[in-house]
C-alpha cells in the first residue's frame, strides 16, 4: 500500500520529509480502521424545563381538551367516558407513566453501558424521577422481539446514531395515555424518539404512530438543561384506599353522561368541534376555521 504512495527506494534514501509523511499516512489509515463511536455523550443528570405546554407538564390538561391531538372517534369516545376519579383506585395510584409520556415532566439521568474489553456501546440507560422508572435503549444492533413477546410500560427500545442525533425506536408498549384526561394510546403503537444535544441543552422529540387510536402521528418535544451537580431523589409509592367503594366499581361515565366536558369550552370560548380534537386541529391554519365556528355560551358570572 505504501509503495503506491512512495516510490521503491532504500530506507537510507528516504528524506526526513518523506519519513514524516509516511508516518502521517500510517496513522491516518490506522484511525480509519477504528470503529466509529457514538458522536455525543448523553450521560449525566438533565433538569426538565416546564415552560412548554405547562398544563400538560404538572397539573395536567383540563377535561374535554382534546385539541391538537390526531385522535379518531374511538379514542374520543373513550376519553368522553373517562373519570378522573379512576386515578384514586389503588390499582392506578402507582401506575407508572409509559416511556413515551414520562418525559413530560421531572428530571432524568442517562448513562452508558459498554463492553469492558472492546468498549463498544451496548446500551444507554435512562432513569426518570417520577415513579422511579428505568428503561434500556439497546445500541448493539439486536432485533426487536416478535409481536407476541411481553409488552411493558417502557417497551422495547433500540437506538442508532444519525450523526450527532440519537434516534430510538420503541415497540412492545403496554396501553398507556397520550394526555392525562382520558386520551389513550394503544399497545400497537410504535414510538420514534430523537435525542438532540446542543452543548448543555437537550431536546427530546417524540413521534407516536398508533394505528388503533391516531389518524396521523403525534409529535411532542421537551427541553432539558445539563445539571453537573444534579441528583435524582427516590420516588417511593405505596397504594392506599383513598375512597371506599363497593368491590368492582370503576369510576366512569356512560356515553353522553359526563357533565364536565363543556367546562373547558365555556371557560376558554373554544368551539365544541375544536375542543374535540382530530388531526386537523394540529395545524396552524385551523385557526382560520375556528373563527367561523359558533362559540359556546359565555360563562355566567357568579352572584355577589
Amino acid at each position: 500500500m505504501f509503495d503506491q504512495v512512495f516510490p521503491r527506494m532504500q530506507a537510507t534514501q528516504y528524506t526526513k520529509a518523506q519519513r514524516e509523511m509516511k508516518t502521517i499516512v500510517l496513522f491516518t489509515l490506522l484511525l480509519a480502521a477504528v470503529p466509529t463511536r457514538a458522536q455525543v455523550n448523553l450521560s449525566g443528570v438533565w433538569s426538565a424545563r416546564l415552560d412548554e405546554d405547562f398544563p400538560d407538564r404538572l397539573a395536567g390538561p383540563e377535561l374535554g381538551d382534546y385539541g391538537g391531538l390526531p385522535i379518531n372517534d374511538a379514542d374520543r369516545l373513550r376519553a368522553m367516558t373517562w373519570s378522573a376519579s379512576l386515578i384514586e383506585l389503588p390499582e392506578y395510584q402507582c401506575r407508572v407513566h409509559p416511556s413515551d409520556y414520562a418525559f413530560s415532566f421531572a428530571d432524568i439521568r442517562m448513562w452508558e453501558e459498554r463492553d469492558r474489553d472492546s468498549q463498544d456501546l451496548i446500551a444507554i440507560h435512562l432513569h426518570h424521577f417520577a415513579w422511579g422508572t428505568e428503561r434500556t435503549i439497546w445500541m448493539d444492533g439486536r432485533p426487536h422481539p416478535p409481536e407476541y413477546a411481553l409488552h411493558t410500560s417502557m417497551g422495547f427500545s433500540t437506538g442508532k446514531w444519525d450523526g450527532d442525533i440519537l434516534t430510538v425506536t420503541t415497540t412492545h408498549l403496554k396501553e398507556g395515555w397520550a394526555r392525562r384526561n382520558g386520551i389513550a394510546r394503544s399497545d400497537r403503537a410504535t414510538v420514534t424518539e430523537h435525542f438532540i444535544r446542543h452543548g448543555d441543552d437537550l431536546t427530546w422529540a417524540v413521534v407516536v404512530s398508533d394505528p388503533i387510536y391516531f389518524t396521523e402521528p403525534l409529535f411532542r418535544s421537551h427541553d432539558y438543561v445539563f445539571n453537573a451537580t444534579g441528583q435524582i431523589a427516590p420516588y417511593p409509592c405505596e397504594s392506599v384506599t383513598e375512597v371506599r367503594r363497593p368491590k368492582g366499581v370503576i369510576p366512569n361515565y356512560l356515553m353522553g353522561g359526563n357533565p364536565y366536558l363543556e367546562e373547558y369550552q365555556i371557560n376558554h370560548a373554544i368551539p365544541a368541534q375544536a375542543a374535540m380534537g382530530g388531526a386537523e386541529t394540529m395545524y396552524p391554519e385551523y385557526k382560520k376555521k375556528i373563527a367561523t365556528m359558533p362559540k359556546p355560551p359565555a360563562k355566567k358570572a357568579k352572584a355577589p
